[in-house]
């Protein structure tokens, strides 16, 4: 295993064991806003305390972008790890057992290695690239699904942002038409991994940040899927829109939306 993956895997499980010791708390969380719809808490802020402190104790010149920090520039490495401490922050104020720790490593504009891991369920999904993904040790591979029709599709909503919301939902009926059914489960990076792992055969969303995607978007590809933005272009970090798939759903998702955007 590649050094930096194997930090990524320890930083994601040590702050797994802080997020454990802190889940169902409820009513004794500090929660306060960042904007509409846009939680942080102690714990958020404590787990990507943790996550930095484990990478800089082995690498201490890496940059770090993290949800909860300012940006961190490296001081002699152009290696960035892209951070989200708990992706799915309302499940776990409301103790909703579904959000995880998304950790990538980027390394001159590319993203190489990425890590999602559910502490709850015990889940670690992990990617390479050109190495392939893995769920807890084992290949994983995106759906066989033939065609969207059929599929299940997971989804988001721009709910920071939600002046994207008429864009956003313009595709909605028709793509409701076309598939099997959605799914909205409240954490962006578990829904990518997913998709990874053949659970959903695509998802879509917008107003994501890079560490929403980061490392969910490589699974997907090391997977054997396909992501892009909604113009079918790789610019999702800088759009915030993301379609990822399996193959032959990928493209008629794509369609739709474009179609009705």
């Amino acid at each position: 295993m590649h050094p930096l993956l194997n930090i990524a895997i320890s930083a994601a499980r040590r702050a797994g064991l802080v997020i454990v010791r802190h889940y169902d708390e409820g009513a004794r969380l500090k929660i306060s806003t960042k904007g509409p719809n846009d939680f942080v808490t102690n714990v958020d802020q404590a787990v990507e305390q943790e996550i930095i402190e484990v990478i800089h104790k082995s690498y201490p010149h890496h940059g770090i972008m993290a949800e909860e920090s300012a940006f961190l520039a490296p001081e002699r490495e152009d290696i960035i790890w892209i951070i989200d401490p708990i992706d799915g922050t309302h499940n776990f104020i409301k103790s909703i057992p579904h959000f995880a720790v998304s950790i990538a490593v980027q390394i001159k504009g590319i993203i190489e290695f990425g890590v999602v891991f559910d502490p709850i369920k015990q889940e670690l999904f992990s990617a390479s690239k050109g190495g392939g993904a893995q769920l807890n040790g084992h290949r994983i591979r995106c759906s066989p699904c033939e065609k969207l029709e059929g599929a299940v599709i997971g989804l988001g909503f721009p709910v920071c942002e939600r002046q994207k919301l008429a864009q956003f939902s313009a595709p909605y009926n028709k793509i409701f038409e076309s598939c099997s059914d959605f799914r909205r489960s409240g954490s962006a990076a578990l829904d990518l991994a997913y998709v990874a792992a053949g659970r959903f055969d695509a998802y879509w969303d917008c107003g994501l940040k890079p560490w929403d995607s980061a490392a969910g978007a490589l699974m997907v590809r090391e997977a054997g899927g396909y992501v892009s933005d909604f113009q079918g272009n790789s610019s999702y970090f800088e759009t915030g829109e993301i379609i990822a798939g399996a193959r032959k759903v990928y493209p008629e998702l794509l369609h739709l939306i474009q179609a009705t955007l």
